[in-house]
């Protein structure tokens, strides 16, 4: 493989470490060639790295277009890869006369890049803005900087994540740190905890946070003491800043560090970050490296490295009280200082190291290669459409499950997905999406795909609403007639109650549907009842059973966030809202108390509806006066499914709430507002359940015991779900022959 990287060769900061350690390492696989247009500091460290690196200078445009497409032409270059706004100009001017591929690594916020100049900002700035979008692909820094930028409308399904990485191989011993912190200006002892920052002292770094947050813990704990390395046009005011707050002598401004930073980290207790905006700062994972305690603001990319309360601190940008107590706590416990340095030094040597981003990298370019190769034809791809963009977690992982697995079929596949927020689901899948009010727009969609997915769930229902399913049958008569394949996916169907309502759903799925794989096998019998008998009809199961939980320090995270010990024993509660709910909430708190004082299992209210069954929660728990704990927002499916897996046991009225647990063999009884609900627990061979309008104390209290007993022996329902998620591979297979792959 061979890519020609162009640059400015102006570049410094976290673009330059980034560029020249992962071209050094690139050239150990592949051919990377690096083109800079100005020679200087940048191009001499690249050469004395062994990169190829020449210069095409100049301020003629036309002319080093020309110049590049020859050489580019002449050698082969298979991709070219640009970095920063010059090279973003060139390459999209490149685009058209090679016919080469061209990917951005877009290392910062375009929009602030020219921030206090506002002429560059109204000349290269929008140059680059433009240019970016001429581009085929795009690389954001962090997984934030491609969240931001496919906000402003950039193509969801042509964007890649790439990390800063950094080598961690251990560093060699650095000798004493007292003689080299008083070097540097520090009044420290052996006592001292040493809260280090390495950054440019510019309004952006957000230093007064910094320094007002020191103050407010060195006043709870006065073993702090804090080293600045680095300089800029703030210092003065940072230094009036320190004397006004009381710790001129506690406040060390080291200026730029010479002979590199392993000697500073090496003599930190605690890294720290106060910026107002980040893409993934080397500063953290450097830090890490030396298995630092970190606290931070909650920008950019740093989320995905720091784990919140379990590998780090994280804060809102701005915010001193919050940073000030985590210094103080991290300051006055040696044992908490140690344990979250080392984990997030197990997370950042695992995911962040240079290796994973050169393998990223490659991954990247074949990726973008076979895309590029794939012959164009007048249909590809597949239209999915659900109960999608509603904040349901239950809905939104089977989406995340329908589209696992069209990747899993074709990787390259084009799909469309059909939502009620489509900027969420973008955001969220990283997939092209339109409004379901859309009808121009999936109505196009459909003219070039070749399989159209009614997704998951039960659509085909007229309980919550007629226009609901109106909506669905009249998208599957649309996909059929627009030329589509049609499937419905791992689907319930039912109840559909009024007459004329059946007979127009039979009419429609019977001249419109090619196959329809079902959940549970009493979606089989209502189609049958309805006379639904043209369709291939397979029974499979649920997609949804085929998510995996997220790790162990994400959940960790999530409960702690809510603060909930992770590993207590707990019996969740997964309610929601429904005709009859008020009634029967004193049951469930009744039910609680009874776990708690028999078992010893300490009750947690999952919403899984985030914006409707923190509700639920409450009412059920109101007057409860034994310990509780409620997770009104558990995250995405992965976390969901990761919390549940921490239960002895789930008593649940949502049926995703049932799935996820029974894909960890998690003990649970359901309560029946919806026969989707007993569908699901008939078909794994649960028997605990009952309906929400036969729900007494005493039947709760028989259902706990039920699944407390059966927490001893899980092979049946363990053997159960083993056998669904064998039987939901039908759904791929299905979807592989209408797609003819």
């Amino acid at each position: 493989m061979k890519v020609i990287h162009l640059i400015s060769g102006g570049d410094s900061g976290g673009a330059k470490t980034h560029v020249l350690s992962l071209l050094q390492n690139l050239n150990k696989t592949i051919t990377a060639q690096l083109v800079c247009f100005r020679d200087g500091p940048f191009a001499q460290e690249a050469r004395s790295l062994n990169i190829p690196t020449m210069i095409c200078g100049g301020n003629n445009i036309l002319r080093i277009r020309r110049t590049l497409s020859a050489y580019i032409r002449e050698n082969g270059y298979e991709l070219i890869h640009c970095h920063g706004s010059r090279a973003n100009m060139i390459g999209a001017l490149l685009r058209s006369a090679t016919g080469v591929p061209v990917v951005s690594t877009v290392h910062s916020d375009y929009k602030l890049d020219y921030m206090g100049r506002p002429f560059s900002r109204l000349t290269f700035g929008n140059i680059n803005a433009w240019a970016l979008r001429q581009l085929d692909y795009r690389i954001g820094v962090s997984d934030a900087m491609v969240d931001l930028l496919i906000s402003r409308g950039f193509a969801p399904d042509r964007f890649y994540t790439i990390y800063n990485g950094l080598d961690f191989t251990p560093a060699s011993p650095q000798g004493d740190r007292l003689p080299y912190l008083r070097s540097l200006g520090a009044e420290v002892d052996a006592q001292s905890v040493v809260v280090g920052i390495a950054a440019r002292l510019n309004p952006v770094k957000d230093m007064s946070t910094l320094v007002r947050g020191f103050a407010a813990g060195y006043r709870k704990c006065s073993r702090l003491r804090l080293v600045i390395a680095g300089d800029g046009e703030e210092r003065e005011k940072l230094a009036a800043l320190a004397a006004e707050l009381g710790v001129s002598h506690q406040v060390t401004f080291a200026g730029w560090i010479s002979g590199g930073m392993d000697r500073f980290y090496s003599a930190l207790d605690i890294n720290a970050l106060t910026s107002l905006s980040e893409t993934f700062p080397y500063a953290l994972t450097e830090g890490a490296r030396f298995h630092l305690a970190t606290v931070a603001t909650a920008v950019g990319g740093i989320p995905y490295l720091i784990d919140q309360d379990v590998n780090g601190y994280l804060f809102e940008p701005g915010d001193w009280h919050a940073l000030g107590e985590r210094l103080a706590a991290l300051g006055s416990d040696d044992a908490l200082r140690c344990a979250m340095g080392e984990k997030l030094y197990e997370k950042a040597s695992t995911r962040f190291s240079i290796q994973k981003t050169v393998d990223t990298q490659l991954h990247i370019y074949g990726e973008i290669l076979r895309r590029h190769r794939r012959p164009k034809a007048a249909r590809d791809g597949v239209v999915i459409c659900g109960a999608y963009g509603r904040g349901n977690a239950g809905d939104d992982a089977i989406l995340e499950a329908i589209l696992q697995e069209m990747r899993s079929i074709d990787p390259d596949m084009p799909m469309t997905v059909l939502s009620k927020d489509p900027e969420s689901t973008r955001l969220a899948y990283r997939v092209q999406s339109v409004s379901r009010v859309n009808i121009g727009a999936w109505h196009r969609a459909m003219r070039h795909a070749k399989l159209y997915i009614n997704g998951g769930g039960s659509l085909i229902q007229d309980v919550t609403s007629r226009r609901s399913l109106w909506f669905y049958l009249a998208n599957i008569w649309v996909a059929k007639h627009s030329g589509c394949k049609v499937q419905m996916y791992g689907c319930g169907i039912g109840p559909v109650t009024r007459k004329n309502h059946r007979k127009l759903a039979s009419s429609v799925l019977n001249r419109n549907v090619d196959v329809i794989t079902l959940r549970e096998p009493d979606s089989r019998e209502e189609l049958r009842s309805m006379g639904v008998t043209q369709p291939e009809i397979l029974l499979t199961a649920d997609p949804a059973l085929t998510l995996r939980q997220a790790s162990d320090a994400e959940t960790d995270s999530v409960l702690l966030r809510a603060g909930i010990p992770t590993h207590g024993k707990y019996l969740c509660f997964a309610l929601r809202r429904w005709k009859g709910f008020e009634e029967k909430a004193p049951l469930f708190g009744a039910a609680a108390r009874y776990a708690y004082e028999t078992y010893g299992l300490t009750p947690v209210f999952v919403a899984v509806e985030k914006h409707q069954d923190p509700g639920a929660g409450q009412l059920a728990a109101k007057g409860l006066d034994i310990p509780h704990y409620f997770l009104s927002d558990a995250g995405g499916a992965g976390t969901i499914i990761g919390a549940l897996s921490r239960m002895e046991a789930v008593v649940s009225m949502r049926l995703h709430a049932l799935i996820f647990a029974a894909g960890q063999g998690i003990p649970l009884a359901g309560v029946v507002y919806d026969p989707k609900v007993s569908a699901f627990l008939r078909y794994i061979g649960q028997e605990c359940f009952t309906d929400l309008d036969a729900l007494t104390a005493d039947n709760l209290r028989e259902m706990i015991d039920c699944c407390l007993k059966k927490a001893a022996h899980p092979t049946e329902q363990a053997a159960a779900v083993k056998r669904l998620q064998e039987m939901e591979e039908e759904n791929v297979t299905v979807a592989r022959r209408l797609l003819g792959l």
